[in-house]
């Protein structure tokens, strides 16, 4: 029973490091992204400690999923952990989106979200 404290303290640890802010933005990358207002999250990790810091998430379009509907996987990094954030690059499935991209679709759709995330701040 001594041990308890220390025990919640580790378990604790992971959630603490996460963001809720860059959680939020890479689902209003994802929304820009899809066309969608509404996106249901599964699974979203945070990470602010990293260099880049990041976030990344499983989601669904459908309007009431099940557990098994969260196949979709957006991961987003940005130039900075606080706001603003400055979209750097995202990956949808296996397509990556960022300035440097050799396929110019996929600069022009980073571009395109990149300009909506900067509206936003």
């Amino acid at each position: 029973m001594k041990y308890l404290p220390f025990a919640l303290l580790v378990l604790a640890s992971p959630a603490a490091a996460q963001s809720p802010d860059l959680e939020q933005a890479c689902l209003a990358v994802a929304q820009n992204f899809l066309l969608t207002p509404t996106i249901k999250t599964g699974v979203v990790q945070s990470f602010p400690e990293l260099d880049p810091p990041g976030a990344r998430l499983t989601y669904s379009t459908r309007p009431d999923p099940q557990p098994t509907d969260f196949t979709n996987e957006i991961e987003c990094q940005f130039g900075s952990a606080t706001p603003p954030f400055n979209l750097t690059r995202f990956c949808i499935s296996s397509a990556c989106y960022s300035e440097n991209e050799q396929e110019p679709e996929n600069r022009r759709r980073y571009l395109e979200v990149k300009a909506l995330m900067d509206r936003q701040n």
